[in-house]
């Protein structure tokens, strides 16, 4: 089985790299291919086979069904791994909505919560919270992206993103109010599915002075689901919900010890392959479709359709 480690398209300058994604920028535009690489707790843990274009395929379907409520920047995907896309300029804060109280990362709402804390990010929570309990409305929790301590996110409110500067009051509320907006969007088409959407991060920029959804939406990297038809059983035993997402990967190192600080353990290979199944199957159940990969080279086919886009429409 074929991974995507890295690219290294030829002609197209300097590559900009993410946790996730490489980029190029070409005049107004960026070419953007989503690797196999696997993120969690903001490190790279490894590998996972066919899981860029799970990825780069769902956000296409995902920001396709959204376009109405607020732009997005794809322009073409030429390749199950690329998207061709506006150039956005990004804004440094990710709008996270949790719809239930949950979460292993320090970010989460339920990390805090278990140690004590009521108000978190700047939200107050009452006593008897139980973890996977779903909220009696969603909440936005936002974070800066990677702007923390060690390039780690780190928890925001909104109080501080507007002492700070960072956006202004007009902006931010627009951008609450379209998170919110995408998170109803999401749960009602996840829930056709059979599937709960948790929670999911929202990534919006500035494009000639408009509002911009970017990056990815509702996909198992920036998403966790569980399956409906469990939930409610998996709550009342005190279990954790089936889900489709890389929640399970975060579970396996939480169990090994391991929450974000020093070097990982070794991903082994049952673990990639379980990993892979998981964002396989939720794309199918989502899209209705089965996620068609050619068994052609990885990099040889991105730089050929790159270039065949490119040629026909630049």
């Amino acid at each position: 089985m074929q991974i995507l480690k890295t690219d290294n398209l030829k002609g197209f300058g300097k590559k900009y790299q993410g946790k996730v994604r490489d980029f190029y920028i070409l005049k107004d535009f960026r070419i953007i291919i989503t690797t196999d690489r696997q993120s969690a707790f903001d490190v790279n843990l490894g590998y996972i086979p066919n899981k860029g274009a799970v990825l780069n395929q769902l956000a296409a379907f995902w920001f396709e069904k959204t376009k109405d409520i607020v732009p997005n920047h794809v322009i073409a995907v030429p390749d199950p791994n690329v998207t061709i896309a506006h150039n956005v300029k990004p804004i440094p804060i990710e709008m996270i909505v949790r719809g239930y109280i949950s979460g292993v990362t320090k970010t989460s709402i339920w990390y805090s919560y278990q140690q004590g804390e009521r108000e978190i990010y700047g939200l107050k929570f009452p006593d008897g919270l139980k973890k996977n309990q779903k909220l009696k409305t969603p909440v936005i929790t936002p974070t800066t992206h990677g702007g923390g301590k060690d390039g780690h996110d780190e928890r925001l409110t909104k109080k501080e993103i507007l002492r700070r500067n960072i956006v202004s009051r007009k902006l931010y509320e627009q951008m609450e109010d379209v998170a919110l907006k995408l998170f109803d969007r999401g749960t009602k088409i996840c829930e056709k599915a059979g599937l709960i959407l948790v929670d999911t991060k929202y990534e919006l920029g500035l494009y000639k002075g408009k509002l911009m959804l970017i990056d990815e939406i509702h996909t198992p990297d920036s998403s966790r689901f569980w399956i409906k038809s469990s939930y409610g059983k998996k709550l009342s035993l005190g279990e954790e919900p089936e889900n489709f997402d890389k929640e399970f990967l975060r579970l396996w190192y939480n169990n090994h010890g391991y929450t974000g600080d020093g070097k990982p353990p070794s991903m082994p290979e049952s673990l990639q392959k379980k990993v892979s199944k998981r964002y396989m199957d939720v794309y199918k159940m989502i899209t209705g479709k089965k996620l068609s990969i050619p068994r052609s080279d990885i990099e040889q086919r991105i730089h050929q359709n790159i270039n065949a886009y490119l040629k026909r429409n630049m």
